[in-house]
């Protein structure tokens, strides 16, 4: 029984060459959805401001979820 010109592919080396298009098809599809990395736009001052506010109901939070008031 000679092989004539015949190629046969195994079970597993298919699932193989499969497995490996279809990481490749995801990867090249996944690469069009990075964006390119952009500076930060906020100035010095910016950064250093104060951020958090103790607002109306950030105290009705605290006060439902019984955190103990600042300085009492």
């Amino acid at each position: 029984m000679s092989e004539d010109g015949k190629t046969t592919v195994g079970r597993r080396d298919f699932l193989r060459k499969v497995g490996i298009g279809t990481v490749g098809a995801g990867a090249t599809l996944a690469t069009p959805l990075v964006g390119p990395a952009l500076a930060d736009s906020e100035t010095n001052d910016e950064k250093r401001k104060a951020r958090y506010k103790e607002t109306d109901h950030v105290k009705a939070f605290y006060r439902v979820n019984r955190y103990p008031a600042k300085g009492g």
